[in-house]
């Protein structure tokens, strides 16, 4: 090969790339601004879905008190604010430190004040509602492990960044102490208001629950320096349980697990942001190394996912119902958690024929842009670059002024972790 064919192999072949960065770092604006165009409501808490032009009817404090669609707040349009809001708080502390500017520091302080509401809208202590309805306080009575994770994470990335004050520091320490303590209390079950009593735990042996008790004990270690935070964790380590009867620590070095269906890399995400935040806090090499592999494990799996993105068509006009409310049509009281989730798995499965849409932009928006997230949010370059085309693609693919779900926020978040590794 002469240095002229060398040359032109050598454009031929990453041309290809920066033009696709270019069209990511293009698409990744445009996200970010339809996130705060129509899906950041009032209170700094991101709804699940809206219209295109940004209307969303609301639960009003009625539906929330009588559970309606269901006490679970599941398919309605404030089911994810504590989650979506602590996992979002990555991507928006990562644009404020690099662009740096008051509009983008004072939207990451809008998600964190979002995140401390959400800890005081009940008299249940450690409660973490999902959202709140249009009185800015009512909501349902159940929170979730799903929901208090991200919670967790997002105040602790906040308290931990250059943006907080001392003042906030001081709040979100306090909100982050008594609501574990009550979780503790409660033997890791999330409390829920009555007559429900908790829903859902950090104490097991799956992937998911692992990491996320080993981040709140790291982290009440890190903020507090209570030595009796720091002795949980180092039990909780060597446990051991599960089917293959690993520690808690080989089941971190494994990384993530699909294990209740084929692919869930949107509810599993935050169990790696809580590794990786596991892997930022310890000071153990050894230990370091285990969380390492564990993202690197989890990196690989979730890039299985994204080619996904591409089954997305933005030209698809199948029908998607804003008014969740048609799911009324079956609701019933419920006075245990079973009692609704069986409601809600119900009133879903009739929803999906009424609106179509709504199953095509979870499969193939949420899950590639979740697994977008998880490959970033690995330490190693190695494990990331073979990826990163792909990551760009999934960031570039879609029309996000035509997506009725919110759930494409990971890809701004991917996109600020790829250009945080670049400089």
């Amino acid at each position: 090969m002469n240095r002229r064919t060398f040359l032109a192999a050598t454009l031929a072949t990453t041309a290809v790339p920066r033009l696709q960065s270019a069209d990511a770092a293009t698409a990744a604006e445009a996200a970010h601004s339809e996130i705060w165009r129509r899906f950041i409501d009032a209170h700094g808490l991101m709804l699940d879905f809206a219209d295109l032009d940004g209307s969303v009817s609301l639960p009003t404090p009625e539906e929330c008190r009588l559970g309606k669609p269901n006490a679970l707040g599941w398919w309605s349009p404030i089911e994810n604010g504590a989650m979506f809001n602590g996992l979002y708080l990555d991507a928006a502390l990562l644009r404020w430190r690099r662009t740096p500017s008051a509009e983008d520091g004072a939207k990451a302080r809008k998600l964190m004040e979002g995140l401390l509401l959400l800890n005081s809208i009940s008299e249940v202590p450690g409660f973490v509602g999902r959202g709140v309805s249009t009185d800015g306080k009512s909501h349902y009575a159940m929170g979730s492990n799903d929901q208090t994770l991200p919670w967790f994470l997002g105040l602790w990335r906040y308290w931990e960044s250059a943006l907080a004050t001392d003042a906030e520091k001081t709040r979100i320490a306090r909100h982050l102490v008594t609501t574990a303590e009550a979780i503790e209390g409660l033997g890791w079950k999330m409390p829920a208001e009555p007559p429900f009593g908790t829903r859902g735990s950090f104490e097991g042996f799956h992937f998911e629950e692992v990491s996320r008790k080993l981040f709140v004990l790291k982290l009440l270690h890190a903020i507090t320096g209570e030595a009796r935070w720091r002795e949980l964790y180092q039990k909780e380590l060597a446990a051991r349980g599960g089917d293959k009867t690993l520690s808690k620590r080989e089941i971190c070095a494994g990384g993530m697990v699909f294990w209740y269906s084929p692919r869930h890399n949107w509810t599993s995400c935050a169990a790696v942001g809580a590794l990786r935040g596991l892997w930022e806090l310890e000071t153990d090499a050894s230990l370091k190394a285990a969380y390492a592999a564990g993202l690197a494990a989890s990196a690989r799996l979730a890039a299985e996912t994204l080619p996904l993105a591409l089954q997305f068509d933005n030209a698809d006009t199948s029908r998607f119902e804003m008014n969740w409310r048609v799911m009324n049509a079956e609701w019933r009281p419920q006075t245990t958690e079973q009692e609704s989730v069986e409601l809600a798995q119900a009133q879903l499965r009739h929803f999906l024929k009424q609106a179509p849409r709504r199953g095509k932009e979870t499969a193939f928006v949420r899950e590639p842009t979740a697994a977008a997230w998880i490959v970033t949010l690995c330490p190693d370059p190695a494990v990331i670059e073979p990826h990163r085309a792909a990551v760009e693609r999934v960031i570039a693919h879609y029309d996000y002024a035509r997506l009725y779900y919110s759930q494409f926020f990971w890809v701004e978040a991917a996109w600020e972790r790829l250009q945080a590794r670049a400089r």
